[in-house]
């Protein structure tokens, strides 16, 4: 999993049908986790938002409910504080 915080987001119309009714997050991993990706898109079934930190599961962990769509990340929580 990756520690990142929510900095934009991204709007498609035409897409894959397994994507539709689907919103599209980009994240930016914290400092401590970017040497796995800089700024990447996550699918968000949760309703995040811009500025917040959020945990995303990368792989095949981020199909979990969707296993047909093509997701390598995807939102699965909002930090609500850290150690």
């Amino acid at each position: 999993m990756v520690i990142g915080k929510v900095v934009g987001s991204i709007v498609s119309t035409r897409k894959c049908d397994n994507l539709i009714g689907n919103k599209f997050m980009i994240i930016e991993p914290i400092e401590e986790m970017q040497a796995c990706a800089s700024r990447f898109v996550a699918i968000d079934n949760i309703g995040a938002g811009v500025g917040e930190t959020v945990l995303v599961a990368t792989g095949s962990a981020a199909r979990v409910g969707n296993e047909s769509a093509p997701v390598d990340a995807a939102i699965v929580g909002i930090v609500d504080e850290g150690q």
